[in-house]
């Protein structure tokens, strides 16, 4: 039963044996410019790699540049002549997202595709710098932020080459975790009440209120760019780092 379960397709004709090649067999991304966040690791260095492969330029935005120049350097090996460029980005940090922001404006670059990917898990209580509770802050705050600062670039991307402009917000099926109540706005930094699943769970609910909102707008206003959120599967990564109970670098991540 189980391997049936498993192997099964889903409507996309894609089941979890699918790879991001199999998914993106003939598809070309030549000319287009994507950023990806959290390109140093995971489901984030798997995004970079497959759009680098099918031609896109690739600005892998990271916090941890070693990492990504380490992931940087096996895509080249793999695909030589891969477009992939590192920009400092900690989505904690209200700053940093306005200086990335700022940075990639001054490049002039075009900007096709963003990928709201980095995030963090289960992690105890802690604020940013910006005194906001963590993961609220880097899963959803950060990539809000990041999106606004980047939306008229996009915009003028699509129209100009009248080719659709694509955001993916990384989301989970965590979301269901969330606080009875949903988003704790007024609650965010309860540290009394924190339960490291529940934030989690909020903060993955936002990501996809976001996307379901940017695409409500898009239609509205006839912008040729499509918002989506997603639950990426059971994907082996080190988001669970932060949990004390498990081996998180081994964990099947559902969430």
């Amino acid at each position: 039963m189980l391997p049936w379960i498993f192997s099964r397709k889903g409507a996309s004709g894609f089941s979890w044996e699918s790879t991001a090649d199999h998914v993106t067999a003939g598809i070309s991304a030549a000319g287009l410019t994507a950023i990806v966040t959290g390109a140093s690791s995971g489901i984030g260095a798997e995004t970079a790699r497959v759009l680098a492969a099918r031609g896109a330029h690739v600005v892998m935005a990271a916090r941890n540049l070693a990492a990504a120049e380490t992931v940087r350097q096996a895509v080249l090996a793999d695909t030589p002549g891969a477009s992939l460029e590192l920009m400092e980005l900690d989505l904690s940090s209200l700053a940093s997202v306005r200086k990335f922001a700022a940075d990639f404006a001054a490049r002039g670059l075009p900007l096709n595709i963003l990928v709201n990917n980095a995030g963090v898990m289960a992690t105890p209580f802690s604020l940013s710098k910006d005194g906001i509770e963590m993961q609220f802050a880097t899963n959803h705050v950060g990539h809000f932020l990041l999106t606004h600062l980047l939306l008229e670039t996009m915009k003028k991307t699509s129209h100009e080459s009248n080719v659709e402009g694509r955001i993916v917000n990384v989301s989970s099926e965590g979301h269901r975790f969330a606080y009875k109540e949903g988003i704790r706005f007024a609650k965010l930094n309860d540290e009394e009440e924190y339960s490291t699943i529940a934030a989690y769970g909020q903060s993955k609910l936002a990501n996809i209120l976001h996307a379901n909102e940017l695409a409500r707008r898009f239609k509205e206003e006839g912008v040729n760019i499509t918002a989506n959120s997603l639950h990426p599967g059971s994907i082996i990564t080190n988001l669970l780092r932060h949990h004390s109970i498990i081996d998180a670098g081994r964990l099947v991540n559902w969430c």
